[in-house]
């Protein structure tokens, strides 16, 4: 892909934003940690956990912070590999990946907050004393286990419904939110990603219309909520 975009002409910079400068109801660029500032025309936040930080940038609210979640990997000796993602009423998902197993869920409601944002540590003790025992229950071939390794990402968890936040800013029409998708980002970008690309290229929705994940339901503090977080 990106091969693809620099044939293209687009250019990729590796640095992180600092700031975004507006003049009125109009962003106009962004300034950089290298010290570069870029013009821009439109700005689309598309920060993953930092999506808060980067719109108050700009002076907006967005109720996006990260979250941290686990991920393990195991074998068993049993082979499911017809089996389909399971997920107990407990929020512990399972499934299989070639010859292996990954699985993850059921983080604490307390303490879950915004982690320190280079806190990578593993929780083991959530697979070995919630995890582990709750798949045994369930599927009891998963009492014979062999954890292999695991890590940790941050999600960008919408605190207001757990659902994503697309497209333009009220006020602030040329500044782009794709944000806040809490879990299924990548299972949701395809469509993010096409919808907006169309309001860069066109200025609406031509696709799939995204207007009920628009902004205006966050200032108006109304949840859109995604049931299905895991």
């Amino acid at each position: 892909f990106r091969k693809a975009l620099r044939d293209k002409r687009i250019d990729f910079i590796t640095a992180s934003a600092t700031g975004i400068s507006r003049d009125g109801n109009r962003v106009t660029g962004v300034s950089l940690d290298n010290g570069e500032t870029l013009e821009a025309g439109i700005v689309v936040n598309a920060a993953g956990p930092n999506a808060g930080k980067v719109a108050a940038f700009a002076g907006l609210e967005l109720p996006v912070e990260p979250r941290k979640r686990n991920v393990f990997v195991f074998e068993a000796r049993e082979k499911y590999a017809d089996m389909p993602l399971l997920v107990d009423p407990s929020g512990i998902y399972v499934r299989p990946e070639g010859s292996v197993y990954l699985t993850g869920g059921a983080e604490p409601e307390e303490g879950d907050v915004a982690p320190d944002p280079k806190d990578f540590d593993v929780n083991w003790p959530l697979f070995e004393e919630v995890i582990w025992p709750t798949l045994a229950t369930r599927i009891p071939a998963f009492e014979a286990i062999k954890p292999t390794r695991a890590w940790v990402g941050h999600y960008d968890y919408n605190t207001l419904d757990q659902n994503g936040v697309i497209g333009p800013h009220p006020e602030v029409e040329n500044f782009l939110f794709a944000n806040g998708f809490s879990g299924h980002g990548l299972q949701q970008a395809p469509a993010v990603g096409k919808s907006i690309a169309e309001l860069v290229m066109h200025g609406g929705y031509r696709t799939i219309d995204c207007t009920a994940f628009g902004y205006s339901r966050v200032a108006e503090g109304r949840a859109f909520r995604e049931l299905n977080v895991i």
